[in-house]
């Protein structure tokens, strides 16, 4: 393939790599969680970290890390303490977020709409090593604790006060959740782009669920999803010569309706089998995959 002969493009592709790998790995447990839209919050307060990196000629990525990783903790307390007034503080902590980005980055040397049209959107050729190495770490920290506490995360995103009364740090966890989300979304920024890299965290896993029936299969397919997706949106990109971050995000819509459409005469299937099984009185065979799905999901 030629286009690896080009080192942009190689520092793309492994971008690409680290981003599908490690979206769906916290996304699916923002969905578990009802947050699917949370990446979106923090890739909007993630903006004034790259408006900042730039005034501050410092570089964007950690820049937004750090500012995102504050914006997620904020949030975590929100969702806390807000109660009724939540939803007007998270609202101004978003457009703010933005707004400081957009403010941020004009008033640095040299600033333009196209620097920031690059993060906002995605962008294969500004992918720098420095950008790589920063992903290289970020996308790290973010498998480590995905996988490495998969049975906390797993419990507290089910049922908070069941995992509450098992004696796990429900708070610490939540609190951890919201960072790894965060960095995850530094992680995609280059690849995807900020206002489109949620959509990579969420619909993945919405389209794993339609074949998962456990959720360490379900982990699995998002992965092998958002890897796929995001692949194949760079290097189309680089042949059509089109945005990656939204060419990744319509293949990725595209794999949800064909898993949708696959996994739904298969779910038909399965339930006529099953009424099948209680009519000829065997009430075993009905039972067997649910009891299947629950302890796949107990030993994730």
């Amino acid at each position: 393939m030629d286009l690896l002969n080009y080192a942009f493009m190689q520092r793309a592709l492994l971008a690409a790599v680290l981003v599908g790998i490690t979206a769906p790995a916290v996304g699916i447990y923002l969905v578990q969680r009802r947050q699917a839209l949370m990446g979106d919050g923090i890739g909007h307060v993630a903006m004034t970290g790259v408006g900042l990196g730039f005034l501050l000629s410092a570089s964007p990525v950690w820049m937004a890390t750090a500012v995102s990783v504050l914006g997620a903790v904020l949030m975590e307390l929100i969702r806390w303490y807000g109660r009724t007034r939540g939803d007007i503080a998270l609202a101004m902590l978003f457009y703010g977020g933005m707004a400081g980005g957009v403010m941020f980055i004009n008033l640095a040397p040299g600033g333009s709409n196209a620097n920031l049209t690059s993060y906002l959107f995605g962008s294969l050729s500004t992918v720098s090593p420095s950008d790589v190495l920063a992903i290289c770490l970020l996308a790290a920290f973010v498998v480590l604790v995905t996988l490495g506490l998969r049975r906390q995360l797993f419990a507290v995103s089910q049922d908070e006060e069941f995992a509450r009364v098992t004696g796990l740090p429900v708070r610490a966890l939540n609190l951890l959740t919201a960072v790894t989300a965060a960095v995850t979304v530094t992680v995609a920024m280059r690849v995807v782009g900020l206002l489109l890299v949620s959509a990579l965290m969420v619909v993945p896993v919405a389209a794993a669920q339609q074949l998962g029936r456990s959720f360490a299969a379900t982990f699995a397919i998002a992965v092998a999803i958002g890897v796929t997706v995001t692949l194949g949106g760079t290097i189309t990109s680089y042949y059509q010569d089109v945005p990656p971050g939204a060419t990744i995000v319509l293949l990725t819509i595209a794999a949800f309706i064909a898993l949708t459409a696959l996994a739904t005469p298969l779910a038909r299937r399965r339930a006529r089998a099953l009424a099948a099984a209680r009519a000829n009185g065997h009430p075993l065979e009905c039972a067997i995959p649910a009891n299947r799905e629950a302890t796949d999901e107990v030993g994730v």
